[in-house]
């Protein structure tokens, strides 16, 4: 069966219509003549009924719906994974602090951790897919998440946490990387609704686990190591629809037509760092997941200080995560239909920065609104997933974009959550840390807006 995930690279099937043949989710359109519709091709579409792909050996057959739904079915679980490692250590920061003997800077430097790993083992993501396939490298970023949660608890000592950690992260990070490649390939006709999709599953992970971990930690004896590894029961559960496409690991070269723009043997590889458009989006990534990953490590904390309970501490910190699970379906497909995301940035931006003035001047009295603002405004992570499917027109493209904007990006946010940590540290309160945060948000608009411009990296790469 999995064979001929193979067939996806076929996916670009010549459409032939009276006078027009149609792009994707852009509108664009691309006169032909007229030629009447071919009795046999190759029907590789997420979707299609199975059937035999003509030219291809007997043994090799297209897509079928059941393996379209089991797909689907690992996005989303495999999205539903992505943070709770993050969200519910956040959720449990003072008592992990407190159980391993860690100072406010070394707290810092664990918050710093995750864009750190997403950055290292990012960059890794499209060569392990070309060796092994999406699925086989998606289903084994599910295993290390289920054994890095699961021990770390236990391992002993601020080292061997933080070790456990990255192995967690490191299947985070390969999969956060291949969740946009992987909707490209196979559902290029539904771009945004798909990213929407898993945008939403990882927002509802994110906010279960930062909602969930203290009431499940409360349950299970009060320690906070079984509040943590019991959040090892999602990625393994994860596992089990990336199995089958485990076997993938190669894929024969199409037989039909390669699709407009697709990158052939006797064409130059993409430059990404010649395109403005692929700096301007990785920025972008990187201020919003300081943004983010600033609010999950210490978001909680914040409120804590302020003199609100552990509890609602963490049921604020839930709230900021569930205002994704419905944006995070709406942005992408409103985004992937304009021809310029620059409002969509601008709108977010600006949420935040009266998050983060409610934060500062009322932490306590206006703690639901603030929270609901600092959610919308954290939705600036779909929409740089959703731009970089529009911003290349290939899924050799995306994977490449989606590989540099994504390592640039958390390169550029690793300094971000320790620098909070030592503010906080050396300031006693929270003043310093949240005008850091609010002088950031001013430069994410404006490298937001430039990177929602209509254009392509493969166009500017090639001028």
């Amino acid at each position: 069966m999995m064979g001929l995930m193979a067939s996806d690279e076929t996916r670009s099937e010549t459409r032939w219509e009276t006078g027009t043949e149609r792009g994707t989710e852009t509108g664009t359109e691309t006169r032909t003549q007229a030629r009447p519709a071919p009795r046999t091709r190759t029907d590789a579409r997420v979707g299609s009924d199975e059937r035999e792909v003509p030219g291809a050996a007997p043994s090799t057959r297209a897509w079928t719906t059941w393996t379209t739904r089991l797909l689907v079915v690992g996005i989303v679980l495999a999205a539903l994974n992505l943070r709770p490692a993050i969200t519910s250590l956040g959720a449990l920061l003072e008592e992990v602090r407190d159980g391993l003997g860690m100072s406010g800077s070394v707290a810092g430097l664990l918050t710093s951790v995750p864009p750190l790993c997403f950055a290292v083992f990012g960059v890794m993501a499209p060569r392990l897919a070309r060796r092994f396939g999406p699925g086989a490298v998606v289903c084994a970023g599910m295993v290390a998440i289920t054994a890095g949660v699961l021990i770390r608890p236990y391992i002993g000592g601020t080292a061997g946490f933080l070790a456990a950690t990255a192995l967690a992260l490191m299947g985070i990070a390969v999969s956060n990387v291949l969740m946009p490649v992987i909707v490209k390939r196979y559902f290029p006709d539904r771009v945004g609704s798909m990213t929407g999709l898993y945008s939403m599953a990882l927002a509802l992970g994110t906010s279960v686990a930062a909602a969930a971990t203290v009431p499940l930690t409360n349950a299970l004896g009060g320690h906070w190591q079984p509040g943590l590894a019991v959040w090892a029961v999602l990625p393994a559960l994860a596992v089990v629809p990336w199995i089958p496409f485990v076997r993938n690991r190669r894929e024969p070269s199409a037989p039909s037509p390669r699709p407009e723009g697709e990158q052939t043997a006797d064409q130059p590889p993409l430059r990404i760092t010649r395109s403005r458009t692929a700096w301007a989006l990785a920025v972008f990534f990187g201020l919003q997941a300081t943004a983010a990953y600033i609010t999950m490590g210490w978001m909680a904390q914040i409120f804590r200080d302020s003199g609100v309970s552990a509890g609602t501490a963490g049921l604020l910190l839930a709230v900021i995560m569930v205002m994704g699970v419905p944006l995070a379906f709406v942005i992408p497909r409103v985004a992937s239909r304009l021809p310029h995301q620059g409002p969509i940035v601008v709108v977010l931006g600006v949420c935040g920065l009266a998050g983060y003035a409610g934060l500062y001047f009322a932490p306590v009295g206006g703690a639901w609104a603030w929270a609901v603002l600092l959610g919308v405004s954290n939705c600036a992570f779909p929409l740089a997933l959703t731009m970089v499917g529009m911003r290349a027109r290939t899924g050799a493209g995306v994977a490449q974009l989606s590989a540099f904007a994504q390592s640039t990006g958390y390169l550029i946010s690793i300094p971000g959550p320790l620098l909070v940590g030592v503010l906080y540290q050396h300031s006693g309160g929270w003043g310093l840390p949240i005008a850091l945060m609010s002088a950031l948000m001013v430069p994410q608009i404006v490298v937001g807006v430039l990177a929602g411009r209509d254009r392509t990296v493969e166009a500017e790469a090639a001028r």
